[in-house]
């Protein structure tokens, strides 16, 4: 009864216009599938018709090829007829050209095997179906293996109705989400205990937002066996910028993780060494100049982005996560924070309005940071804030709520003060006036390099700047190890990079670093890292912030490999 309701509700969608789907077809070089079959365990060795693998998305065929030639030597290596493995591949597409494409490259493989014309119609028959995966009532569960490469399309870019339907069935869809989510989630779900995904795609849902659901599932759930980053690498039959990585992920509990770097002129000669090195079973780290692999002793954990960059710098953030507590910590009192947001700057932020002195708060601007040290610009937040919290009783302030009344027209259409008409001349943000006489450490959002200022106290931030409070740390100590390679490694390993190579150096990335225990740090550790802060001198306080952590070679934090002691901080 559930088949036909839902069959009957695939009945009624609007198709999917075959320009989107076809937009999102990207076809894989042949020693590319290979390769992902090999890390998968698909291999002709195993008695593949008694398994059950899925391409949810075959295109023209590509992962099917490579499927129906070790299908047929794993048949005669196990002595099965061809018809023994008519149920052992799923395929699935939406485009009839798609199906009927992969299912006459089926045959013609397994006719060139050896096998007899009807026996390899039949089978490539069965193999191949024309449907939506993500809503085929008929997808079998408890499978092998699902392999492939899901396409990318964004949602919308679907039709209304089918989205929801998309969003209804795979609930990591979330945001402004691309299908391939939905491929990782309901292949994933269809797999039997021990049973393997293995998929290349972009890579990107590992560190944005609409990919946060789908990370939380994967970290729930399943392991994430290996990772291959092939940004540079000549990956697909034709040109795109698709950042892609393969990602292997196994229904089980998290094990080891080996993480891989295939760089440019990475090849099908390099294919081989790179598996034999996976599977060798034994700890790895290797780097050649086509190829960098490292044996992690997990995964990253939970919904947060996980982080970029190369194997080493990866082992070397994930050692230092395992041993060290994060910057933002109760236990020293260390916060991190974003200054004032008031929704109209023309407005509230002034060097001369004519209001009460006493609502004239000293603002740190992102200008005033430009040089390291704090430098103020004598602007000022027009503050409707009093120290408790709530907003200023305009009656008693004759100059204050003139000038707003002069601005009135500019503020009330704010969505802020729609949304509370009484509170018409609010900022966005509240005033947090126990902050204001605290010394902070400030950051500007868009850097290419991490770039702490100190303010010594009596000032605000402004909302394009992140600062840090600490009651235990001496913030020009803290501010020494911030200005090291080793918290720019942080950042760069989970930041957003823009355009041009800028970093957003956000609460939410600031908060990834970790930092040792103020106390564990000796006297004259401390004495260089301040020392280094006050000059501004990064490579000073990288050389003590190295000794502070442990880690015993510079690699990967200046562009090596990097290994870090047990021991120490």
């Amino acid at each position: 009864m559930r088949q036909l309701m839902l069959g009957e509700m695939l009945s009624s969608l609007s198709a999917i216009p075959a320009e989107a789907v076809e937009h999102g077809e990207v076809f894989t070089r042949r020693w590319i599938v290979d390769l992902i079959l090999d890390l998968a365990g698909y291999t002709a060795d195993r008695d593949l018709a008694k398994l059950v693998a899925v391409e949810p998305a075959c295109g023209g065929g590509a992962f099917l090829a490579a499927m129906a030639a070790r299908v047929s030597v794993s048949c005669r290596k196990h002595d099965r007829p061809l018809r023994d493995a008519e149920r052992a591949v799923r395929a699935f597409d939406l485009l009839t050209p798609n199906v009927t494409a992969s299912r006459q490259l089926v045959r013609e493989v397994l006719v060139d095997e050896g096998w007899s014309l009807p026996e390899a119609r039949e089978v490539a028959t069965a193999w191949v179906r024309q449907g939506d995966y993500l809503l085929d009532p008929y997808v079998q569960e408890d499978v092998d293996f699902v392999v492939g490469n899901p396409p990318y399309v964004r949602l919308e870019d679907v039709p209304a109705d089918r989205m929801h339907a998309y969003r209804a069935a795979c609930p990591t869809m979330t945001g402004r989400s691309d299908l391939y989510v939905g491929f990782y989630e309901r292949g994933l779900r269809s797999l039997a205990p021990g049973g393997v995904l293995a998929f290349i795609c972009a890579d990107r849902w590992m560190r944005n937002q609409y990919g946060r659901q789908l990370r939380e599932f994967i970290a729930a759930g399943y392991s994430v066996d290996v990772t291959v980053t092939m940004h540079d690498v000549d990956a697909f039959e034709e040109q795109v910028s698709a950042y892609p990585a393969v990602t292997v992920v196994r229904r089980a509990r998290q094990g080891d993780a080996i993480v891989v770097d295939a760089r440019k002129g990475f090849g099908p000669q390099d294919a081989p060494g790179l598996v034999e090195s996976i599977f060798r079973g034994e700890p790895v780290t290797e780097r050649n100049d086509r190829y960098e692999v490292a044996r992690l002793p997990h995964w990253f954990t939970g919904g947060d982005s996980w982080p970029a960059g190369s194997p080493s710098r990866l082992a070397l953030i994930e050692a230092l996560n395992d041993r060290l507590p994060p910057l933002e910590d109760a236990s020293t009192g260390t916060r991190v924070g974003i200054g004032v947001a008031t929704g109209a700057d023309s407005v509230f932020i002034t060097t001369d309005a004519d209001v009460e002195p006493r609502r004239l708060l000293p603002l740190t601007m992102v200008r005033d940071t430009t040089t390291g040290s704090h430098s103020w610009s004598g602007h000022y937040l027009v503050n409707p804030w009093d120290a408790d919290g709530q907003l200023v009783d305009l009656a008693v302030l004759p100059r204050l709520r003139a000038y707003y009344q002069r601005h009135a027209a500019a503020l009330k259409r704010r969505h802020v003060a729609g949304k509370r008409p009484a509170h018409w001349y609010r900022t966005i943000d509240k005033v947090d006036h126990s902050l204001i006489d605290r010394p902070k450490l400030l950051f500007p959002d868009m850097k290419t390099i991490i770039h702490p200022v100190l303010d010594e106290g009596g000032f605000y931030p402004h909302h394009n700047l992140y600062y840090i409070v600490s009651d235990r740390w001496d913030l020009k100590v803290l501010g020494g190890l911030l200005l090291s390679r080793v918290a720019q490694a942080f950042v760069e390993a989970y930041a957003v990079r823009m355009r041009g190579g800028t970093l957003r150096f956000q609460a939410q990335y600031l908060r990834r670093i970790r930092v040792p225990r103020p106390e564990t740090i000796s006297a004259a550790d401390r004495a260089a890292l301040a020392a280094a802060f006050d000059a501004r001198d990064t490579r000073a306080a990288t050389e003590a912030a190295l000794r502070v952590y442990g880690i015993e070679d510079a690699g990967d934090v200046i562009g090596g490999s990097a290994f870090v002691r047990g021991s120490g901080s």
